[in-house]
């Protein structure tokens, strides 16, 4: 049967998570939905935004994109599913006997079972066809907005983790520290498992005394430097370069924070560049709760601690500062202290009074700079990219009232 991950409407709430990559190949808890649905053998589909089906087909080559209508049996995905072993469990049942349901998350579809040949089609707000199928209790949560992803990967990170664990192949070094081949961890590293594992993935590379406390997940290749302090709830993904204390954050492949420097219940997307020293903040002066500011909408997170949100392809000068519960959209360059949401593509200098616009071709250039010093090559759906995600983002220059008339 196949699955088919769909992004909805509500996708772009998620913004700037989600500007460059499908909702389902974000990180939480360790996992990504896609990691979920490929772990079930079955052919795999995708419904996502126009801009990004070129790089679904070149990223995923398992999964097939789709722009019709398609016919069952299938299960569909929200594509901004939690990524939850009760979800695994749920997916496995689904298979095993298959049987016509709905499960919704507040009057959103979150999942649906098709186990028949009907025709489904594809519209912004609804998936017309379904609405015949039985809704079956038990709550399937969604990310709604970005700081959902800090909140699930703290409640998943444990569960998940064991899941991993379950299907993988690791030798435990010591009562709950497990390593995958080819890792390299130096005789001085202390760990502390007592609140749950740490996983450390294939060829990673720990440095002269670091500090690991679980659960904590470690991807491929990841290089934590010397006297690094990585703190519960942390998920680092492959290819990065991790220095200073990192807690309760989650950081996607190929972005480096090598420098001494704080990092605490925070998003950061993927070929991210931290100065050295630069911090934020997860904690308001009042203990209150952290309210955050999407697109000039308040929402009440209910959280106590929340860092920051940080888009692709972002940047900070040395000694930055950026305040609770900031957004930092993709492609921008940030210098001093950030005390407000940064736009996506700007130079952000305020405490200079320089906020400028940076071009799509110079965020290219930067690109592939930032590809060479990784063996990664630059491709025409990479730049492409770059050059959608502009036009997506204009919209918040605007808003942010510094470029009225970004063109």
């Amino acid at each position: 049967m196949r699955l088919i991950l769909f992004e909805d409407r509500w996708v772009e709430r998620l913004f700037p998570v989600t500007t460059g990559r499908p909702a389902f190949a974000v990180t939480c808890g360790s996992r990504r939905l896609l990691e979920c649905a490929d772990r079930t053998g079955q052919p795999l589909g995708a419904v996502v935004r126009p801009h990004l089906r070129e790089m679904v087909r070149a990223d995923y080559p398992r999964v097939e994109t789709l722009a019709g209508p398609v016919a069952g049996p299938c299960v569909l995905l929200n594509a901004r599913l939690v990524p939850s072993p009760r979800l695994d469990r749920l997916l496995a049942g689904l298979l095993a006997e298959p049987r016509a349901c709905r499960l919704l998350y507040q009057d959103q579809l979150a999942l649906a079972c098709v186990p028949d040949a009907r025709q489904i089609t594809w519209s912004p707000d609804a998936v017309p066809g379904l609405e015949g199928l039985p809704v079956e209790e038990g709550e399937l949560p969604l990310l709604d907005y970005p700081h959902d992803l800090i909140r699930w990967n703290s409640e998943i990170f444990a569960a998940s983790l064991e899941r991993r664990l379950s299907q993988g192949s690791y030798q435990q070094l010591q009562d709950g520290l497990f390593l995958a081949e080819d890792v390299q961890l130096h005789e001085t590293v202390v760990s502390d498992t007592r609140s749950g594992p740490i996983v450390i993935e294939r060829a990673a590379r720990i440095g002269p005394f670091a500090f690991l406390q679980g659960p904590v997940h470690i991807g491929a290749g990841c290089r934590i430097l010397e006297h690094a302090a990585i703190k519960q709830h942390v998920c680092l993904g492959h290819t990065t370069k991790i220095g200073g204390e990192v807690e309760a954050s989650i950081v996607e492949p190929y972005t480096n924070k090598q420098h001494h420097g704080f990092l605490g219940h925070s998003y950061l997307g993927s070929w991210i560049n931290l100065g050295a020293g630069t911090c934020n903040s997860d904690l308001k002066n009042t203990y209150g709760r952290v309210n955050m500011d999407y697109a000039g909408r308040k929402v009440e997170t209910g959280m106590q601690f929340l860092g920051c949100i940080m888009g692709d392809y972002a940047k900070s000068a040395i000694n930055t500062s950026i305040f609770t519960g900031k957004v930092i959209g993709v492609c921008s360059m940030m210098y001093g202290f950030v005390t407000e949401n940064v736009p996506s593509f700007v130079n952000y200098a305020r405490i200079f009074g320089q906020v400028t616009e940076l071009p799509a071709d110079v965020m290219i250039a930067t690109q592939a700079r930032m590809f060479q010093r990784r063996s990664v090559a630059q491709r025409d759906c990479d730049i492409q990219l770059i050059r959608d995600m502009f036009d997506l983002t204009r919209l918040e220059r605007q808003w942010a009232g510094w470029f009225p008339h970004s063109t």
